[in-house]
C-alpha cells in the first residue's frame, strides 16, 4: 500500500519486505551506482531487481540526499519559490476564494497550494515557466465551464491562464461553487 508519509524512509519497510534484503544492502548497492544519472539509477533498480517506480524513486532520492518529497511547508514558502508575477496572481486568486469561502483549508499538497474541504480538494494552482494552471479537481466542473472559457487553453483537468492574469472573480467563484456542490 502506498505511504502518505512524505519521508523517503517511509518506503523502507516495504522495500525490505518486497525485495528480501535489508536496507544496508540497498544502500551499499546505491554506492556502486552513485556516479550514474537519476534515470540510469532508477532503470537499474527497476530492471535488475524489479523495483516499482515509487520504491526506486524513494531509494534513489534518499541516496542522493533528499529525505522527503515535501518541498514547501506552507503556501508562503511555495510563493517564494516561483516568479514574483506568478506569486502575485496566485495570491490574488486564493484571496478571492478564501474571502468567499473562509472555511476552506489552505494547504500544500503535491507541492502546490490548494484549497480543500475535509479530505476533498476544491481548487489548486501551479506555476510553470510560461503560464499558470488552475484546477477545480473535477472534469465535470471543467466540462460545465468549458463554453465560458473562450480564450483559455482547457485541458482534461486544468485550465491554463497567463502569469499576469487579470483575476476573473466570477469564474473562480463559479468553479469553486460548482466543485463544492459536487462534493456536498
Amino acid at each position: 500500500m502506498p505511504t502518505k508519509d512524505p519521508k523517503r524512509e517511509a518506503h523502507f519497510p516495504a522495500i525490505e519486505k518486497r525485495y528480501g534484503e535489508p536496507m544496508k544492502y540497498w544502500f551499499a548497492l546505491m554506492k556502486t551506482i552513485a556516479g550514474k544519472r537519476y534515470p540510469e539509477q532508477i532503470a537499474h533498480l527497476r530492471e535488475t531487481y524489479g523495483f516499482s517506480q515509487a520504491h526506486a524513486n524513494a531509494l534513489v532520492m534518499f541516496s542522493r540526499g533528499s529525505t522527503t518529497t515535501r518541498r514547501h511547508e506552507t503556501p508562503t514558502d511555495y510563493f517564494k519559490s516561483i516568479d514574483p508575477q506568478q506569486a502575485r496572481t496566485m495570491r490574488a486568486m486564493f484571496k478571492v476564494l478564501r474571502t468567499k469561502y473562509p472555511a476552506l483549508e489552505f494547504v500544500i499538497a503535491w507541492n502546490q497550494p490548494m484549497l480543500r474541504k475535509g479530505t476533498e480538494y476544491v481548487f489548486g494552482a501551479s506555476a510553470s515557466a510560461k503560464y499558470l494552471l488552475i484546477n477545480p479537481f473535477s472534469k465535470a466542473v471543467i466540462d460545465t465551464f468549458t463554453p465560458k472559457l473562450n480564450g483559455y487553453r482547457v485541458l482534461k483537468h486544468t485550465i491554463t491562464i497567463p502569469n499576469d492574469w487579470e483575476i476573473d472573480e466570477k469564474l473562480l467563484l463559479g468553479l469553486a461553487k460548482a466543485r463544492l456542490a459536487e462534493i456536498a
